[in-house]
């Protein structure tokens, strides 16, 4: 695998993109008979149903018929993990914006209209909606835990120094461009075949059956594309693929689930929103001695995701420094809100939040350049003497790369000169502020529950020589199947436009984890990897048997095997294989090695390897409007060996802006009947092109590959560079603190109220 050449190839979808020809859930052609089915939701946020009343409903235009939680034959489930999110609430309202039941009409304005009609009658109960109500009153999902290390509370008591802080930051909804989609068109004998926008295939296999109470086998789930996900159709996609099921299973007919953007909005969870509490001790140089943290994140009215979200947040609460003491407390708030979910990150972002806030605090009460406080309390570099300190949770840092990575980054950035002007700069120019910030990502790559870090795929050669390429990741975007496919074709030694993708399919790879965790490359890949070796090791020694030649002298390559003294091509090869009777199709299957995980002691080694990055941005701040822009942002980032330098970058740039969006202008706002009032873009503000930094430079670093053995020693790029945004957040606070005599409390999103509140707080 060593000889793998990069190769920047575009996305295979990207010419069906940009003509429009790409094809998703809501394109697929179907019959004129196809029953569409829409959502009623709850209107307020807690309480109890005591009446229903359907008569204006069913006698509607077009109006096939309702589905309530009497309707479903199964579970009735939605969730992921614990059981405890209902498809049709039997009585208890939980959230504004519940799903109660469905219309099931000829076509989806029809649906949506006669849904209005219902009479729902309700007794209302008070909500808990925010963070701080949830911690008043004890509304947890379950008990606080906590990762620990050596005694933090003896250390701060020890601590020269302290300092004491909240940080809050608000949650994010995901708007990919695609919103929630499902078909299910029923078969023979129980069958039904689902075409759905989802990350997780199988979860909406498994999810379906249990609803329709038929056996996983009678579930085919495929899934080809998806318009966006980050996350949020992991198991969120869930619930209109099994409300579309039920809707074919009850009238014979195809049946189509397709949320509009406001409804999107209001049904689905976001990102965890969360408040960040700590107490730290340092010293006279910056190091950190020791740091108690406290992670509350609303989670909402069920478990969802939430679980394992808290565990990546507390597992990253360190980021990419060593702290001798340390302890982080988890608490997963239950509100009356929908229930949050998976976002790119995973909880990382909320982890490694409060740690750098803590950075600038700390430089700020020293007078020091918070680069040189980030320096020295980073984790040891891999070939240090130091190498192997351990995480919080007991993990070797033996890989780290940052000092050197970020090192080169504030050279080529011209840190030190940008920031010593920006210093100038402020002191005579107090209505436009400048400020500049550099932070680091060590983010750990698997999943946190060891179970889901396997993948398989099936590859078939055929005798012309194409092959055909099945795997369980699914494709949102950002490019995995062009990575697959590179993989494969470079394993026979052909060129990938002659290896062709099938969807994801339930009916042919199956039991396959979600495309997330950024390990859809890493799994997948090697899956199909170890499924095209098969093949060509079976090649390769009936070829030695029928040249009477040495499988040593046999390589493939250029479209072409070498065999003794002879070159044929790969198809002529596959020809004389298939008429030697071997087989030209083959399995693979991965599991990711060396990786544990105890949730209930949080301790273990749940990564495989950390892939590394750091960022340097700078902003301006309009302090009378408090209006912001980012001017320039420098970014390395270490992708170990990449299979495609391009995709990478892509990933780079998107996950920054993204992460941007979510620290400075992506606002969720609920009112106190927990109504969800930034439902539609016209009130919820992600980053527009002229959001984006006015300059931005991404570069790979350098770094001669994973020392992890991942496919073709390559690194993950799907998640990390997400966070490399909190050096716009650094950045806000190194602007408004220029002439403040305490550090700024900035929370996030660092809209130009919040701008304007800061700056208001240090003129009083």
């Amino acid at each position: 695998m060593s000889s793998f050449h990069s190769a920047s190839l575009p996305h295979d979808s990207a010419a069906l993109y940009v003509t429009g020809q790409a094809q998703f859930i809501d394109d697929i052609a179907l019959p004129a008979d196809t029953a569409h089915v829409a959502l009623g939701l709850s209107n307020i946020a807690h309480g109890i149903i005591t009446d229903m009343d359907f008569s204006s409903v069913l006698q509607a235009d077009g109006v096939i018929g309702i589905l309530t939680h009497h309707d479903i034959p199964g579970k009735n489930d939605a969730s992921p993990v614990f059981g405890d999110d209902p498809i049709f609430t039997s009585g208890r309202i939980d959230y504004h914006g519940q799903a109660i039941f469905a219309v099931i009409a000829k076509s989806a304005k029809q649906a949506r209209k006669a849904a209005l009609l219902a009479h729902i009658t309700t007794t209302s109960l008070p909500p808990i909606i925010t963070i701080d109500e949830a911690l008043a009153a004890n509304s947890l999902l379950q008990a606080p835990k906590s990762c620990v290390r050596g005694d933090a509370s003896q250390a701060l008591a020890e601590a020269p120094y302290h300092l004491e802080g909240v940080l809050r930051l608000g949650g994010q909804e995901h708007f990919y461009l695609e919103g929630q989609a499902a078909i299910a068109i029923p078969g023979e004998m129980d069958g039904i075949s689902i075409f759905v926008s989802s990350q997780h295939p199988t979860e909406i296999q498994h999810k379906v059956a249990d609803a329709l109470d038929v056996p996983y086998g009678k579930v085919t789930v495929e899934v080809r594309r998806m318009g966006g996900a980050f996350g949020g159709k992991e198991s969120q996609a869930n619930l209109p693929a099994i409300i579309a099921a039920l809707a074919a299973h009850k009238t014979g007919k195809p049946a189509k689930c397709v949320y509009d953007r406001d409804e999107d909005m209001r049904v689905t969870g976001k990102r965890h929103d969360c408040k960040l509490s700590y107490d730290v001790g340092y010293d006279e140089t910056g190091r950190i001695l020791a740091l108690d943290l406290r992670q509350a994140l609303r989670c909402g009215m069920s478990f969802d995701l939430s679980a394992a979200v808290a565990d990546r947040a507390v597992t990253h609460a360190d980021n990419a420094y060593f702290i001798p003491h340390i302890k982080v407390t988890s608490y997963l708030c239950r509100t009356n809100t929908p229930s949050n979910t998976a976002f790119r990150g995973f909880g990382g972002p909320q982890g490694m939040a409060a740690i750098e806030r803590i950075m600038d605090e700390i430089a700020f009460a020293l007078g020091k350049d918070p680069l040189d406080v980030r320096l020295f309390n980073l984790y040891a570099e891999a070939d240090s003497p130091d190498a192997g300190q351990l995480t919080p949770y007991g993990q070797p840092v033996t890989d780290c790369i940052l000092r050197g990575l970020m090192g080169d980054l504030a050279k080529t950035s011209d840190y030190q000169n940008r920031r010593a002007a920006i210093e100038t700069y402020n002191k005579t120019n107090p209505h436009i502020r400048r400020g500049i910030g550099m932070t680091p990502v060590k983010f750990g790559i698997s999943f946190n529950k060891t179970m889901l870090n396997q993948a398989g795929a099936l590859v078939h050669v055929y005798t012309d020589g194409s092959v055909h390429l099945n795997h369980g990741g699914t494709e949102m975007g950002q490019g995995l199947y062009t990575k697959v496919r590179q993989i494969c074709a470079h394993e026979f030694g052909i060129e990938a436009r002659d290896v062709h993708l099938s969807p994801a399919n339930t009916g042919k790879v199956p039991n396959s984890s979600a495309t997330a965790a950024s390990s859809g490359t890493d799994l997948n890949g090697m899956a199909a990897a170890k499924a095209a070796a098969e093949i060509k090791a079976r090649m390769t020694a009936y070829l030695a048997q029928l040249y009477q030649c040495d499988e040593a002298t046999i390589h493939f390559g250029d479209g072409h095997v070498a065999v003794g003294q002879d070159r044929i091509t790969f198809a002529e090869a596959a020809q004389l294989c298939w008429q030697g009777r071997i087989s030209l199709s083959s399995t693979g299957f991965y599991a990711t090695p060396d990786i544990y995980w105890d949730a209930d002691t949080m301790q273990g080694c749940p990564f495989y390897y950390y892939a590394y990055g750091a960022a340097v941005t700078e902003v301006a701040i309009d302090s009378v409007t408090g209006e912001t822009r980012i001017l320039k942002t420098d970014i390395l980032h270490d992708a170990g060996h990449s299979i495609n330098p391009a995709l990478d970058i892509g990933q780079i740039e998107g996950g920054f802006v993204q992460g941007a969006g979510w620290l400075t202008s992506e606002e969720l706002v609920y009112g106190a009947d927990g109504a969800l009032q930034t439902h539609a873009p016209s009130t919820y503000k992600i980053p527009a092109c002229s959001d984006r930094p006015v300059s931005m430079t991404v570069k790979l670093y350098e770094s001669g590959g994973n020392k992890a053995e991942t496919i073709h020693r390559s690194k993950a790029v799907g998640e990390p560079p997400f966070m490399l945004s909190f050096s716009v957040l650094s950045a806000l606070c190194h602007a408004l603190s220029s002439t403040a005599k305490t550090f700024p409390a900035l929370h996030a999103p660092a809209t130009p109220e919040a701008i304007l509140r800061c700056v208001r707080n240090e003129q009083s």
